[in-house]
């Protein structure tokens, strides 16, 4: 089991920034594949960025130039810093923890990510 808990949500308008946190527990973090994913009510879940245990990442068109995934291994922290945010940006944004080679996604509880125009 992994235990997730978002932070760093909250209302920002558009142009602004906003660093968003994910603090696991439960596995060796280091081990761990980390993503965020974002939700708006009524759509499905999408993709948004992903870092993986070697540190390899990956981003969406969408947020790509404009977010940063990283971690710290050492504090079992991923963070999704996000820049010159937009409208569309708003959605509920979760953290998804997955052990290599097996085929369940952890997720945390979401924080919400609200831009203003």
């Amino acid at each position: 089991q992994v235990q997730l808990v978002e932070s760093g949500g909250g209302l920002v308008q558009a142009g602004g920034s906003l660093r968003l946190s994910c603090a696991a527990s439960g596995r060796t973090f280091s081990n761990l594949n980390m993503a965020w994913w974002r939700q708006v009510a009524g759509k499905e879940r999408e993709f948004v960025a992903s870092v993986a245990w070697r540190g390899d990442r990956a981003y969406t068109d969408s947020v790509k130039g404009r977010f940063t995934i990283s971690r710290d291994n050492a504090k079992n922290t991923v963070y999704l810093q996000m820049n010159s945010l937009k409208p569309e940006d708003t959605a509920v944004y979760y953290c998804a923890a997955k052990i290599p080679r097996l085929p369940t996604n952890y997720w945390g509880q979401g924080t919400l990510v609200t831009v203003s125009s």
